[in-house]
């Protein structure tokens, strides 16, 4: 299976492989279905979500660098979640799989001890950023699949 970093690096592509599988074949009504009132989750602003994610933990915080939210703000912590109903779900998908790609060059450039800084300024590995990325996609995953079945009973891939 490799080492510790080839394990990592698989278990987040599989893990974004997974939300990718949950959003195709949807409609832009599809994929703006709100969960259960009053709850905004959906399927788009899931991928919303994960982009920021991704710019976050990799730009932001491993890399350093000054790139904004794209969908949420201090003013609208939720927008990626909230504002899904006039949202373009092709943009938001091709953002989601930019942002993964960058979130892999970075990674890329890193040794899995390397460190970035949170934004509290505590400092943060590479290791500790895959672990927890694999997290937080494996917990909106498992959102993902129950929004999936409710949407076309899908459910199991």
């Amino acid at each position: 299976m490799g080492g510790e970093r080839e394990l990592l690096e698989l278990f987040l592509e599989w893990q974004r492989a997974t939300l990718a599988r949950k959003c195709a074949a949807l409609s832009v009504e599809q994929l703006r279905m709100r969960s259960a009132p009053p709850s905004t989750l959906s399927l788009l602003g899931l991928l919303r979500h994960l982009a920021d994610v991704e710019r976050e933990w990799f730009q932001r915080t491993l890399a350093l660098q000054d790139s904004p939210a794209l969908y949420s703000s201090d003013s609208d912590p939720d927008g990626d979640f909230d504002n899904v109903d006039a949202a373009d779900a092709g943009e938001a998908l091709r953002t989601w799989e930019r942002e993964c790609q960058r979130s892999r060059d970075i990674a890329a450039t890193r040794a899995l001890g390397d460190t970035g800084r949170q934004r509290n300024g505590e400092p943060v590995s590479l290791r500790w950023i895959l672990v927890h990325m694999i997290e937080e996609y494996a917990r909106h995953n498992g959102h993902a699949d129950l929004l999936r079945e409710r949407i076309d009973g899908a459910v199991g891939y």
